[in-house]
């Protein structure tokens, strides 16, 4: 069986990267970091630290938006590409910095409760105010 990979990089290209391996559905998150840092909310998938390469990893400035989590994003460009927590061994990479064909498909929605007023959720997916036990995430 030949194992699943996938590529991408930010939008300059400066930051290139690969996964070997299955991805967890892609999560859509509403709280107000994803919200103030991408202008609207946040896809990611996520994937164990060790089933992903990155290439130009010196141009990636890591913001630490809570004394949990991390966000990484191109220094040039300014793409959002990386959330990191720091209790765990794997890494989040946003859905949109994928090439395409992703074959990726949808999870649920994430602190919900938290999203903006000015659009509404109505593609069937699960709906969370806040977040599961299954999805770990940082402190606002």
């Amino acid at each position: 069986m030949t194992e699943e990979i996938h590529t991408g990089a930010c939008l300059c290209g400066t930051v290139i990267f690969r996964t070997r391996g299955a991805l967890r559905g892609v999560i859509y998150c509403h709280c107000s970091q994803c919200r103030r840092q991408s202008g609207h909310f946040v896809a990611a998938t996520s994937i164990a630290d060790e089933r992903i390469e990155i290439d130009g990893g010196e141009a990636i400035t890591w913001f630490a938006a809570s004394a949990e989590a991390r966000r990484g994003f191109c220094s040039r460009c300014g793409s959002l590409l990386f959330w990191k927590h720091r209790d765990l061994d794997s890494i989040s990479v946003m859905a949109g910095a994928f090439d395409k064909p992703t074959g990726f498909k949808s999870d649920c929605h994430i602190f919900v409760a938290d999203k903006g007023d000015y659009y509404g959720i109505a593609d069937g997916l699960p709906q969370h105010a806040q977040s599961t036990d299954a999805i770990v995430v940082a402190g606002d």
